[in-house]
């Protein structure tokens, strides 16, 4: 099946938001593919899993994201609570912010303010969003995250 990297609930008071990361291998849409098809013909993780919470979800929203060149997938040393950075980019993708992004992304991490996990950019879905300058953004939005009993990052 799939490589789970993480589930996380949100910190905030009165939200209820789950998210789970997957890692496919790149540019692999084919692997993506049967394993959505493998769950849509698995009887039993329907009634176990998908019937019982389909009245919790309110709502699901698919990303397909791939890690910025300049960037490595790192598993934090230690358990914590995470933060979700949402960056809504101008068009252009990192050919055009990129730089900027990293120089200002680099410069957090080198003071030791965070200590970073990775950073994402959509292929699919909410285009020119990136996870986790200035002159280059329209919108940001933080979560706090904690991961579930589950997850990887435990």
């Amino acid at each position: 099946m799939s490589n789970l990297r993480a589930y996380v609930t949100s910190l905030h008071v009165g939200i209820s938001k789950g998210i789970t990361v997957f890692l496919y291998a790149a540019d692999n849409f084919a692997h993506r593919t049967a394993v959505r098809k493998a769950l849509a013909e698995d009887k039993e993780w329907q009634e176990q899993f998908l019937i019982p919470n389909l009245a919790l979800i309110d709502k699901q929203e698919s990303e397909i994201t791939y890690l910025v060149p300049w960037c490595k997938l790192e598993k934090p040393p230690k358990e914590g609570v995470y933060e979700l950075a949402t960056f809504q980019m101008k068009p252009g993708g990192p050919a055009l912010w990129g730089d900027a992004f990293k120089r200002v992304i680099n410069a957090h991490v080198d003071r030791g303010y965070t200590r970073l996990v990775g950073v994402f950019h959509t292929e699919y879905g909410s285009l020119n969003r990136v996870r986790e300058s200035v002159n280059y953004l329209v919108s940001q939005q933080n979560v706090l995250l904690i991961p579930t009993s589950f997850s990887p990052l435990k």
